[in-house]
């Protein structure tokens, strides 16, 4: 069994119903082992890809690259994340998908998962509904930075990361490695520099977090999540990672 693929179906299973078949047949897909510098490009927009990547280790993120230059951050990825299924049902990529810190995929031939979904059903279903889980974060991500208050709309981001890689098995349950710069958080969230260490010294001082170096430490969780405006419910998980 492909380790590699395993992944994608632990991360399949978060959301959908599979069979022991379906799950067999995902660990035949063939793949190639790209490795990523830091901030390197992985799509950009206008490309029209012929593979999709599965994140292996490390993170991924959408973005919009602005005419002056800036970024527009969407979402961030995790192991066992398909940041650019969409292009399966697409045929130009209107975002750019690129590494944040150093990391890995598997890139997988579109013809070999279309294949996939017409011999199994169920896994084109699962990875149509990664897909929907997908825009859900980004309405989430709208209403984030639209109507939150500085804190919460940092808070909220924390806690999603969070929340999403516990439900994959990427903590030890209290603190979380994302090598997301300062610079990147303020693109994602509309922040000056400034303007996001004053929020994070907000935070700090609820004692409910703390972010040194690119580790996420969680202090109380449900005060977190509180401050935050935080439901996870538009995650779509099956059951709440514990």
């Amino acid at each position: 069994m492909s380790d590699t693929m395993a992944a994608l179906n632990r991360k399949l299973l978060e959301h959908s119903r599979l069979t022991a078949a379906d799950l067999r047949a995902v660990t035949t897909l063939n793949y190639t082992i790209r490795a990523l510098d830091p901030n390197e490009d992985l799509i950009r927009q206008g490309d029209d890809p012929s593979v999709s990547a599965l994140v292996v280790s490390g993170m991924l993120a959408r973005y919009h690259l602005l005419p002056s230059g800036k970024r527009q951050y969407i979402s961030y990825h995790m192991e066992g994340d398909m940041p650019d299924s969409q292009a399966l049902f697409i045929e130009k990529m209107d975002h750019a998908v690129c590494a944040i810190g150093s990391a890995r995929v598997a890139l997988i031939p579109h013809v070999q998962l279309l294949k996939l979904f017409e011999a199994r059903p169920f896994v084109g279903f699962a990875i149509w509904r990664e897909t929907l889980i997908d825009a859900a974060i980004f309405r989430e991500a709208i209403t984030n930075n639209g109507a939150r208050t500085k804190v919460a709309r940092l808070g909220h981001l924390l806690c999603e990361l969070f929340y999403r890689a516990k439900a994959s098995g990427l903590t030890d349950g209290e603190t979380f490695y994302m090598p997301i710069s300062l610079v990147q958080f303020g693109e994602t969230l509309g922040m000056s520099i400034a303007t996001l260490n004053r929020t994070l010294q907000s935070l700090r001082k609820s004692r409910t977090v703390e972010l040194q170096r690119g580790t996420l430490h969680i202090r109380d969780w449900e005060r977190l999540a509180k401050i935050s405006q935080f439901d996870p419910a538009y995650l779509h998980l099956k059951k709440a990672p514990r």
